[in-house]
């Protein structure tokens, strides 16, 4: 479990197929605080590692990724030299700073547009008809392992919608955020507590 909110920016430094896709990620971490078995959200993908090592400030850690997650998730996400927004799991005692996220993709949008808007950035991102029903004004979403509120919700024709963020600059520089470009893909997971209600009022009829 974890909260969308990013520790660290970590770099692809290896990826090489052996069965499942085995990544290695370097980041600013300590390895003695990686256990091996742990979770890492990666741009919102829980994944296991399986290796560690390096030194404080400089480590790496390694990760084997199904090829049921390269599917469900960004092309290209694992090609060498991609950054990552990392978080570790949340532990008991934690500050919930975000929203209770999963680390389980659900689709994958597409940046509609960026604008300046202030000091922040407007990003509108399209999302798939799957998830629309989903996503509300003033609700939660996960996007690149990112939790941010959403602004505003438009309804398009054949049930997609496009959903405004705002990115205050701290969020841009601090994630991988702040390089989104119109046509990028993005990582997508809808608020759990949306994902029950919806299941509830299909029970209905």
């Amino acid at each position: 479990m974890f909260t969308g909110i990013v520790s660290a920016i970590g770099t692809v430094h290896e990826a090489r197929q052996q069965g499942d896709l085995r990544a290695v990620i370097a980041c600013p971490y300590d390895p003695a605080q990686i256990a091996i078995g742990a979770s890492i959200a990666c741009s919102g993908v829980c994944l296991t590692v399986v290796e560690r090592g390096g030194t404080a400030g400089y480590a790496w850690f390694a990760v084997d990724v199904s090829g049921e997650t390269q599917n469900c998730t960004v092309p290209d996400m694992w090609t060498v030299g991609a950054k990552l927004n990392l978080e570790t799991a949340l532990k008991l005692g934690d500050e919930l700073g975000g929203h209770i996220v999963t680390g389980h993709v659900d689709g994958v949008g597409t940046v509609h547009e960026t604008s300046p808007a202030g000091d922040s950035t407007r990003v509108v991102i399209k999302a798939p008809a799957d998830l629309a029903p989903y996503i509300a004004a003033k609700g939660s979403i996960t996007v690149q392992g990112v939790s941010l509120t959403v602004n505003e919700v438009n309804d398009l024709p054949g049930g997609t919608c496009l959903f405004t963020l705002n990115l205050i600059p701290h969020t841009g520089e601090v994630t991988t955020l702040g390089s989104l470009t119109t046509g990028a893909a993005v990582n997508l997971e809808i608020d759990v507590l949306a994902r029950y209600l919806m299941r509830m009022q299909s029970l209905r009829g």
